[in-house]
């Protein structure tokens, strides 16, 4: 299990440690509804070190995610980036990856509980190919929310350059080298710094010094949990897994419909020819005060209909929400649906349409 290099410091400031997707990170810091709140109104702070990375490099580094993975990672120029799945034969998701191309190599970046699979997993197609697979020794700091760009800024004392989603560069803070990405995990504007161990600290002492001009709050997972819900943005192990196709999951930013051959493409490109699969990701409101559990099912007719996969009482829309796979013909918004538990809830659209934001600074 990583543990992250600030988890001492973080202690020492209050905050609960959990283990979240491989790794010992901070689960709160004060209260989980404040820190989401403190995303969606102005910005969080966030010890991302529960995301695990490794380098590509060789001469056939491209060539070699280009023929495996479901994105086109041929297209990517140093300083771009993408979201992509690695499937198996049947199109289901083995593990999910950022993926970041920079001079000579493509980093790859995913939960640290997936890094080795991915490894594995990699490694079974290097055949001919000069292909080395490395695991990094870096860490993440994420700024999330209205103000995340400003708060980022000040803190590195930079200006950033105009950037879209997973593009990013290398650059340098007190002496230790960085990588800023352009990345977001709540669904409001999103960043990550990258660096060494010994990096961490300073720069994450210096964004906290900028908190009272920018509203932020340290934040911990389980205001993440509810962010990313609230987003709708899947998550492998609860949305995502060996069991699910990319489209089920609304994955369209993941894969690529003109790249040509990958492994699972054939699963894909015939649920995608048909025009509809047979489950599909949506949201649920949840009508009373109690959140359903994850693996609670509703069924018609004696035939199961849908099954929640996460659950969270929501800061923002100020009720139960939860993400569930249902069956097609009730995958549509307004739809009411009884669960087996007792509970009822409505369909919805991802994302929830949770309280408008106030204007971008």
């Amino acid at each position: 299990m990583i543990t992250s290099p600030l988890n001492d410091y973080h202690v020492s400031q209050g905050a609960a440690l959990g283990e979240y997707h491989g790794a010992m990170v901070p689960a709160r810091f004060t209260d989980a509804a404040a820190e989401n709140h403190a995303v969606r109104t102005a910005s969080g702070l966030f010890d991302f070190s529960f995301r695990a990375k490794f380098l590509l490099k060789g001469r056939d580094h491209a060539k070699l995610l280009q023929r495996l993975v479901s994105n086109d990672v041929k297209k990517l120029t140093p300083g771009q980036g993408t979201y992509a799945t690695l499937l198996n034969a049947q199109g289901h998701i083995v593990v999910d990856l950022r993926l970041y191309c920079a001079e000579g190599s493509i980093i790859a970046d995913t939960d640290a509980d997936l890094r080795d699979k991915a490894l594995q997993s990699l490694r079974k197609y290097i055949i001919a190919d000069q292909v080395e697979l490395e695991p990094l020794d870096l860490f993440a700091i994420a700024f999330q929310g209205v103000r995340a760009r400003g708060l980022l800024e000040k803190t590195l004392h930079i200006d950033l350059p105009a950037m879209q989603e997973f593009d990013h560069f290398a650059a340098n803070y007190a002496g230790f080298p960085i990588r800023v990405v352009q990345a977001s995990s709540t669904g409001e504007d999103g960043y990550e710094v990258w660096t060494n161990a010994a990096g961490m600290e300073p720069i994450w002492g210096a964004a906290c010094g900028q908190a009272p001009t920018y509203n932020m709050l340290a934040c911990g997972t389980e205001a993440l949990e509810t962010l990313r819900i609230e987003a709708g943005i899947p998550r492998y192990g609860a949305e995502l897994g060996e069991d699910v196709i990319p489209l089920e999951a609304g994955l369209l930013n993941a894969i690529s419909f003109n790249k040509g051959c990958y492994i699972g493409q054939e699963i894909v490109e015939r649920a995608r020819s048909r025009g509809h699969v047979n489950w599909k990701l949506m949201g649920l409101i949840v009508k009373g005060g109690q959140p359903l559990s994850v693996g609670e099912k509703a069924s018609v007719e004696g035939r199961e209909v849908a099954e929640v996969t996460s659950s969270c009482v929501s800061p923002s829309f100020g009720k139960p929400i939860a993400l569930a796979y249902l069956r097609r013909e009730f995958a549509e918004p307004g739809k009411q649906l009884n669960f087996d538990s007792g509970h009822a809830a409505e369909v919805a659209a991802l994302p929830f349409p949770y309280a408008a934001k106030p204007a971008r600074p």
